[in-house]
């Protein structure tokens, strides 16, 4: 790094890490000081822009790499895409009723800005709370029969919200290994020991709570409806095996509960049931 009083220069070079220690800093004038910390900067930016351009070439090469559809009209089955005038199928929304675009839905959220006005500039513990909220949240747990509810922007939110929040470092989440996107992050999130047992398996799900019985607090994590596959969770025989071992169960619905619809009683062991 070749400095002056007023500008720098720089070249990349390829040397042991104690070099770039072994730099007296505090010999250099302000100025200089500031020309080191930009250079170094750049220097940075530039290892990063390089890795990420080597990266998303790979992954073009893999043929994974995703384009944006920009949809040029309301969500539905049939969408207008930008860049083509073809009309489009749409099977990857999570629209299964129809709801996105319902003209009474589209009514009530016109109806409501004029009401409560359009976004509340806050999170909602601080001020961000309506009415609104609270009488969606009482009337989604009456629905599932629960105490309460709380809601979230997407069920990703909901999961990231979840499991740092009630589990600490004695404690022991247990989840089915092909459980959504969502869960795996959110667990991640939190300091309890990590297992995970085979998809729907009954036998290993109770080995795991054998060999985590010292732990303080053990959850057990599935979804409801496993969103890629459509398998549903043996929800009763999870049930059995967190009464017989003194667990509890977190179920997780990502996006089927609008069509599944209300099912029966949930268990008094049912941490939290999360629908989006």
């Amino acid at each position: 790094i070749l400095f002056t009083e007023n500008c720098y220069m720089y070249i990349m070079i390829k040397a042991p890490k104690p070099l770039f220690r072994s730099l007296s800093v505090a010999a250099l004038g302000r100025s200089q000081k500031r020309c080191f910390s930009q250079a170094m900067a750049s220097a940075s930016s530039g290892n990063l822009r390089m890795a990420l351009d080597v990266q998303l070439q790979e992954i073009k090469n893999q043929g994974t790499y995703k384009n944006e559809r920009i949809i040029t009209s309301p969500q539905s089955s049939v969408v207008s895409i930008k860049g083509t005038d073809h009309k489009v199928l749409n099977f990857c929304a999570n629209n299964y009723l129809g709801l996105a675009n319902h003209p009474e839905v589209v009514q009530a959220a016109k109806d409501t800005i004029d009401d409560h006005g359009f976004g509340l500039a806050s999170v909602r513990f601080i001020c961000g709370t309506q009415d609104i909220h609270k009488e969606l949240e009482e009337t989604i747990a009456k629905f599932h029969d629960m105490d309460d509810a709380i809601l979230y922007p997407s069920c990703f939110d909901a999961n990231a919200g979840l499991f740092e929040a009630i589990l600490g470092k004695d404690d022991a989440v247990i989840s089915d290994e092909l459980n959504h996107a969502s869960i795996i992050d959110g667990i991640r999130l939190c300091k309890a020991g990590r297992f995970r047992y085979k998809h729907m398996d009954m036998t290993h799900l109770e080995e795991c709570l054998v060999q985590t019985q010292d732990r303080n607090i053990r959850l057990i994590v599935t979804d409801g409806v496993f969103s890629m596959d459509g398998d549903v969770a043996p929800l009763k025989d999870i049930c059995n095996l967190a009464e017989k071992y003194d667990a509890t169960y977190s179920l997780t619905n990502v996006m089927p509960q609008d069509f599944l619809g209300q099912q029966d009683e949930e268990p008094s062991n049912t941490v939290m049931y999360m629908a989006v």
